[in-house]
């Protein structure tokens, strides 16, 4: 029984194999999507706006915050690799300049570790029979640092696309009213359609954040409706004291 459940779970893993290490920018490009774009539609409902007036705020914060957050998605990634690359320089100049010390910081890490006596030195004499291995083992061991291969450029694109694929839902009901005209009342459609979004979404954290998918769903949802309705009452409040001035 253990062993067809460990299998299903490896499966539905598997699904996601090939975008795992870009999933989670993913998601979370696509909960922030959702929920600031649904929190302008939202305010600007409260505030009583029409239809043309909601679109082009939503469509001037979907494409500037979706542009703002992957070019912070991109720089984020850019400064990690180049800051791993810096101490792994330090560390390979260590290795050459300064190797007795460098072969004592090795032994005492794996001293901490419970290795002694032989099989200590025998441990040490395999790490520093190659650098790069010996290198390596110091970024991680010591400094606590572990290389960055994901992508800088294709970080922002992953979080511009969920961003905007994603943060457009709240959108949709909007644009279909002004262009033809949505028979029932546009922000109770749009409710449902950006619930339907936050649930999709909140099922693809699950399989970042490992939770169970009610959780993660419920999770999404929730937050996704406070910051709707702090929006609309902040719309609402606004749109109030403007009628009185």
């Amino acid at each position: 029984m253990n062993n067809h459940n460990e299998t299903n779970l490896h499966q539905e893993n598997s699904i996601f194999s090939r975008f795992q290490d870009y999933l989670g920018e993913f998601v979370y490009g696509g909960i922030d999507g959702a929920v600031t774009t649904f929190a302008v539609v939202a305010g600007a409902v409260g505030a009583e706006l029409e239809s043309s007036i909601i679109i082009i705020l939503g469509f001037a914060n979907l494409l500037a915050d979706g542009f703002a957050m992957s070019v912070g998605a991109y720089l984020s990634t850019k400064s990690e690799r180049e800051n791993y690359a810096k101490h792994q320089r330090i560390e390979y100049w260590e290795v050459e300049n300064l190797p007795e010390e460098e072969v004592e910081e090795v032994r005492k890490i794996y001293a901490a570790k419970g290795f002694e006596g032989e099989l200590l030195e025998q441990v040490v004499a395999v790490i520093i029979a190659d650098k790069d291995r010996w290198v390596d083992v110091m970024m991680k061991e010591e400094l606590g640092m572990i290389e960055e291969k994901k992508s800088p450029f294709t970080m922002g694109g992953v979080t511009y696309i969920s961003f905007v694929t994603i943060g457009i839902i709240p959108l949709i009901i909007y644009v279909w009213d002004y262009v033809g005209e949505y028979p029932y009342d546009p922000f109770i459609g749009t409710c449902v359609l950006t619930g339907v979004g936050f649930t999709f979404i909140g099922f693809m954290k699950t399989y970042v954040t490992q939770t169970s998918v009610w959780r993660g769903v419920l999770e999404t949802v929730v937050l996704g409706a406070i910051a709707a309705l702090v929006s609309y009452f902040v719309g609402d409040v606004l749109e109030g004291l403007v009628r009185m001035g």
